[in-house]
Parts: C-alpha cells; sequence; structure tokens
C-alpha cells in the first residue's frame, strides 16, 4: 500500500467563515477516528479568513475514497452546503521526497 497525501480547498460565502469552520472541525473530529486517517488537520486562511485548507495523510487510496464517501463527511458538506462559495477542491497527491533534511515530506 502506498500512502497518500490530501490538500482540500474549502472556500466559505463571504462573511461565512465562522458556520463553516464549524462544521470542519465536527468533521476533523470524526475523520481522526477513521482506521485510514494517519494525518488530519484543518486550516483558515488569515488574509482570507473565509478560506481553509486540510492537509491529510492516508493510509492508501481505498482509505481516502472511504473517507470521501462516509456518513460524517456527507454531514458536513450538508451542514455546510449552501455556505460554500464553491464545490470542495480536494486534491490526492503522492509526496516527491526532496530535500535530506526530512522538511520535504510530512
Amino acid at each position: 500500500m502506498t500512502e497518500i497525501s490530501t490538500v482540500a480547498l474549502i472556500t466559505a460565502k463571504p462573511g461565512s467563515g465562522d458556520d463553516v469552520g464549524t462544521a470542519l472541525r465536527e468533521l476533523a473530529a470524526a475523520t481522526h477516528g477513521e482506521d485510514g486517517c494517519l494525518q488530519y488537520s484543518l486550516h483558515r486562511g488569515l488574509q482570507e479568513p473565509d478560506v481553509f485548507v486540510t492537509i491529510e495523510k492516508w493510509r492508501s487510496k481505498e482509505d481516502l475514497d472511504a473517507h470521501l464517501s462516509s456518513p460524517h463527511l456527507q454531514a458536513a458538506l450538508a451542514a455546510a452546503g449552501e455556505l460554500l462559495a464553491e464545490q470542495p477542491r480536494i486534491i490526492p497527491a503522492q509526496p516527491m521526497g526532496v530535500g535530506a533534511d526530512g522538511k520535504g515530506a510530512f
């Protein structure tokens, strides 16, 4: 199995960031309990507080796929749905292994 890194960009409608943030915090807490979740961190833009980023690491593509169809993800999308400016952009990727000092991967 190959670990999968994933970045998700979530943009709330202007002024809806606090409500979307609440839904995303609940999602993160539930996601941490998933068997294949190795890392799932939530970030909020400093200059753009209606923009959120998740940085994730999954044990496998199958675990990521299971997360994407999980009830708690669907519930979070339903709760935040009308508050989002656009569909979340989910970008699965694999680390390129740059750098020898450990700063090139998480």
